[in-house]
């Protein structure tokens, strides 16, 4: 018997975010999806990283040098 949805899903929360992030991405472009649905996509992408840029910028986040980005993704590695 195959496994239920939800014990995929508890699975997959076991994963870094990093492969979270590629899962999603991948099932994601299984969906038969038209182009203005991945336009939208596209757009909301663009508006969070615009977000975040201006977060940015006026000091509400900081920003991590590649070598600190790749550190903590070390550590999350199982």
């Amino acid at each position: 018997m195959g496994r239920t949805l939800h014990e995929i899903e508890r699975d997959a929360m076991t994963l870094s975010q990093t492969d979270r992030a590629l899962l999603a991405e991948h099932l994601l472009a299984t969906l038969d999806v038209g182009e203005e649905t991945a336009d939208h996509v596209e757009e909301l992408w663009l508006q969070e990283a615009e977000k975040r840029y201006q977060a940015y910028r006026t000091g509400h986040i900081a920003s991590k040098t590649a070598a600190q980005v790749f550190e903590d993704a070390k550590k999350r590695r199982p």
